[in-house]
């Protein structure tokens, strides 16, 4: 098998798309992980991708804006919330590196039942918001359904400077073009597209979080090895396809 060359723009344009939207000031953290100690929390199919050795557990806070159908427009109210992910990097058969979401926490219960029901993302509707003050970002999350609770996170990052060369790792965690799930008995990738990430560096203010663990993994130790911001971009969604075990 090979896998695909992390590229800062999908060399697998969407040709149908079935979901559009924004993803908005984001703050990135990640920690790097044993691959044996995620393995097991993969699709089947898939197995975790690497760097030098090491995969990484992401917690990502952000807003969705204007999440619409097709090709839009977006929904009013619904459609525009504060979302947290927990998520793990993953690879399948055919070599594609993807996102794998232990949970998603958002505050708008309708987009949460409909994830939930139609590709059984592990969406939890959690009272959320998110606030700036210059170049100040915090965000806050607290799970209302369904269980593990309680599952709370409060984040502070400070944006600086854009980022002019991007290493290795700002690239691993950020460009990816699709993600993996289990859904109806099948795993399946579902492929995004999006204009390459505008990146800042950040600083790590204050964090006081209890979502990784509640995923099912070990609480991070020490500061992450990456802090990022990004103003954000526009997404496509394609169909998904079902993987070979």
């Amino acid at each position: 098998m090979r896998i695909e060359d992390v590229t800062t723009e999908t060399v697998r344009p969407v040709r149908r798309s079935v979901l559009v939207q924004r993803w908005s000031d984001l703050a990135f953290l990640h920690w790097a992980i044993d691959p044996a100690l995620v393995a097991p929390l993969l699709p089947a199919g898939t197995v975790p991708d690497t760097l030098d050795g090491v995969t990484y557990v992401g917690l990502i806070g952000f807003r969705m804006v204007g999440l619409g159908f097709l090709r839009g427009p977006g929904v009013p109210y619904l459609g525009t919330f504060c979302e947290t992910n927990v998520r793990l990097y993953s690879v399948d058969h055919q070599g594609r590196r993807a996102v794998v979401f232990l949970s998603l926490d958002a505050e708008r219960l309708l987009p949460v039942l409909t994830a939930r029901a139609s590709l059984r993302l592990p969406y939890m509707w959690s009272r959320m918001r998110m606030t700036r003050s210059g170049d100040v970002l915090n965000y806050t999350s607290r799970r209302r359904w369904p269980a593990p609770r309680p599952a709370t996170n409060r984040m502070t990052i400070q944006v600086g400077e854009p980022v002019e060369t991007p290493s290795a790792l700002d690239h691993f965690v950020t460009a990816r073009w699709g993600l993996h799930t289990r859904a109806w008995g099948r795993s399946l990738h579902l492929p995004n597209e999006h204009p390459r990430w505008p990146l800042r560096h950040a600083d790590l203010l204050d964090l006081d979080d209890s979502l990784v663990t509640a995923a099912g993994l070990p609480e991070p130790l020490g500061a992450p090895a990456s802090v990022l911001y990004s103003p954000g971009v526009p997404v496509t969604f394609g169909t998904p396809d079902v993987l070979r075990d």
